[in-house]
């Protein structure tokens, strides 16, 4: 659209340069609407305004902008005002069709095509034209909700791990948004309870409905239409029942959209959860906590777990977001598979994590010696695990703790380097490891003899996921079956 004040186009100033932001399509059919209404032709509008035919065409079509001088003329010949042709709106049903067939037809999918542009012809039907739309807006939506590649997934995530770097994996944005909601609904302090976030979704306009059908690839389901947010009846035990109902009212808080990208869709999640655990461990009470454990030297994941009744990974996050914002103190957090592959990870200390050639971590497999995985191997599974780890980019403290999940089990592990452990908790102890990774010879490769005896005497059967060798996730929510989640909406929606 033209974005001048349009009381400037009643001043006889002419500009120095083509008016921005042209709607020129709009434009162009509005004028050629107002021609063919008063029975001139081309060559007569060419000719009261003193402008060759192919000029006149060109605005028409929406390929030429005319300057504000020449618009007021065009205005004059054709017996109506400027502001009459700068409206938004076509000026006909016919007129919209033929501007998005044309808009469609300059746009990527178009491009992503190759296909040759054509004229839209006043023979043309409008069911042509709606059809050529329906098919545009398919392929569009298509593109947009195709599966992401491994490829663009890790570069997302790359992308995001060096913003969050760059920001102490503090946002006081959602830091605010997560204050403001606290005051609204009275919360003083300590725990925030069920109660307390069942009040933040009223006094969103949401009411919450616990079901038996909810669809198999969600956690929760939002209806924005009726206010009403679903939940599953029964809750897994390894989740906190606070954190879906708090992750829908997250993305209202934060007026997601749909996302339009993989890394939409990533950046979206990154901030529910920040949001979720803003909200659950508060950054006043949270900061004044921890400041107090660092003044005893105590920090504790386990503490920090318990004061805010929140799983063991959410503390850890949360220990994250404020470390070093608040705390001075960098960190690094990772949360590993069993199998020894990276599923999450953070860091700001200098450690180094595996990579790939894009810079990406998640998917990765952490060396066996590194706390995250050493975990694993021992007996004690309900007291903290300590180990230092000396790297070739220093010696770092870390505190680890296994959890389950339907997908199995998995370490979520704190650690920060060697200079700032004197703050925690578990400093003492013994347990020491050494890695030389990514050198192959610290752990993957088996030892000289091992390998000789028996490398050609085994033929193990891998156990592939079937994950494997298939894409990421498919849809605008990708994992989501949206035809199920509509199909759920409608049957649960209130009847009027």
């Amino acid at each position: 659209m033209i974005t001048a004040d349009r009381s400037a186009l009643l001043t006889p100033v002419e500009p120095a340069e083509p008016v921005d932001e042209v709607d020129a399509l709009t434009l162009g059919r509005r004028i050629r609407e107002r021609r063919t209404a008063r029975g001139m032709t081309l060559g007569e509008l060419a000719a009261a305004i003193d402008r060759a035919p192919s000029q006149v065409s060109a605005i028409e079509n929406g390929k030429r902008e005319p300057r504000l001088s020449m618009l007021r003329t065009i205005a004059l010949a054709l017996g109506t005002t400027v502001d009459e042709l700068l409206r938004a709106d076509a000026p006909s049903e016919r007129a919209a069709l033929e501007i998005a067939v044309e808009r469609a037809q300059r746009g990527p999918v178009f491009a992503a095509l190759g296909l040759p542009a054509f004229r839209v012809a006043k023979t043309m039907s409008d069911q042509t034209l709606q059809t050529i739309l329906a098919l545009h807006h398919e392929i569009d939506r298509l593109h947009r909700e195709r599966a992401a590649t491994p490829e663009e997934a890790r570069r997302a995530n790359a992308e995001l791990r060096a913003e969050m770097r760059a920001r102490d994996n503090f946002y006081p944005e959602l830091e605010a948004k997560a204050a403001e909601l606290l005051e609204a609904v009275g919360h003083t302090g300590g725990p925030v309870s069920h109660q307390l976030v069942a009040d933040m979704a009223s006094h969103l306009g949401y009411s919450l409905h616990y079901v038996g059908d909810l669809p198999h690839s969600t956690r929760s389901v939002t209806d924005k239409r009726n206010g009403r947010i679903y939940l599953p009846t029964q809750q897994s035990p390894s989740r906190d029942s606070r954190s879906p109902i708090l992750q829908a009212l997250a993305s209202h808080l934060l007026d997601h959209d749909e996302p339009a990208s993989y890394a939409d869709f990533l950046r979206q999640r990154i901030e529910t959860n920040y949001l979720t655990a803003a909200i659950l461990l508060p950054e006043q009470a949270a900061v004044r906590f921890l400041s107090e454990a660092k003044n005893l030297r105590r920090i504790s994941m386990e503490e920090l777990r318990d004061a805010f009744a929140v799983s063991y990974e959410t503390a850890a996050h949360r220990f994250t977001n404020l470390a070093t914002a608040r705390l001075d103190i960098p960190v690094h957090f990772m949360k590993v598979h069993e199998s020894g592959t990276i599923i999450k990870a953070y860091e700001n200390d200098r450690v180094r994590f595996p990579s790939d050639a894009l810079g990406a971590v998640e998917g990765t497999t952490v060396c066996r010696n590194w706390t995250a995985r050493t975990v694993f191997d021992i007996e004690d599974r309900f007291s903290p695990w300590y180990q230092y780890t000396d790297t070739p980019s220093g010696t770092f403290w870390c505190t680890s703790r296994i959890e389950k999940a339907k997908e199995g089990e998995y370490s979520v592990s704190v650690g920060v380097p060697f200079e700032h452990v004197k703050w925690f908790r578990g400093r003492e102890t013994p347990h020491r490891a050494v890695s030389r990774c990514p050198d192959e010879s610290c752990c993957r490769q088996a030892p000289g003899a091992l390998a000789e005896k028996w490398a050609d005497a085994s033929w193990p059967a891998a156990r592939t996921p079937t994950s494997l060798l298939a894409a990421l996730p498919t849809g605008t929510f990708p994992g989501v079956d949206q035809t199920e989640v509509y199909q759920f909406l409608e049957a649960h929606a209130p009847r009027t």
